[in-house]
């Protein structure tokens, strides 16, 4: 059978992360379209325990990544060029995804689909995890004031979308990490 012409299988294998974007804000519709995919996503005995905080204040996402920066080191190795490269990737937006329980693998997907339905509609993205450090350090008390997260919630995951002003090629795939197992011993 021939996928060629699918528009989700399209999608799927031509996302890429993107860590370049241009300014240009996200409509209210877009917006709105990626919140309700991420609400939409399977969840662990379906408790929907995530809690979603989306910032699109600009001041705001610069003052993150300094107090990032000051976490994390100034020096840090991946974040050597933070002005030009800061943490939320110059994004205009970015979905910080929290919870009370521990349920990653709900992040993930909730995540995934907002990187999904990012690029079916011609938005691209940049799935982070190292912006965790924030929530954990000196400053942790300062963003979950701002960003309203309970006292109980903690950090899972984000994902920053905008408008790419860049078209990453895709990396090669690692051969040898699929095994099918067409029968055993039991």
């Amino acid at each position: 059978m021939d996928y060629s012409d699918n528009e989700t299988i399209r999608v799927l294998l031509e996302r890429r992360t993107v860590r370049a974007y241009t300014d240009e804000p996200l409509s209210e519709e877009q917006l709105d379209l990626l919140t309700r995919c991420a609400l939409w996503a399977p969840s662990a005995r379906n408790r929907q325990s995530t809690h979603i905080r989306v910032v699109t204040d600009k001041a705001l996402l610069d003052r993150l990544n300094r107090d990032f920066k000051d976490t994390v080191g100034w020096d840090t190795p991946a974040y050597t060029r933070w002005d030009v490269n800061p943490v939320y990737q110059t994004a205009p937006c970015m979905f910080f995804v929290f919870s009370d329980e521990d349920c990653g693998i709900d992040a993930g997907i909730l995540v995934e689909n907002i990187a999904i339905a990012a690029k079916a509609i011609g938005l691209d993205s940049c799935i982070i995890g190292s912006v965790g450090a924030l929530f954990d350090g000196a400053f942790a008390a300062k963003w979950k004031k701002i960003l309203k997260v309970g006292e109980k919630e903690r950090f899972l995951l984000s994902i920053a979308v905008g408008h790419g002003a860049e078209a990453p090629a895709p990396k090669p795939r690692t051969e040898g990490r699929i095994l099918h197992i067409i029968s055993g011993e039991i």
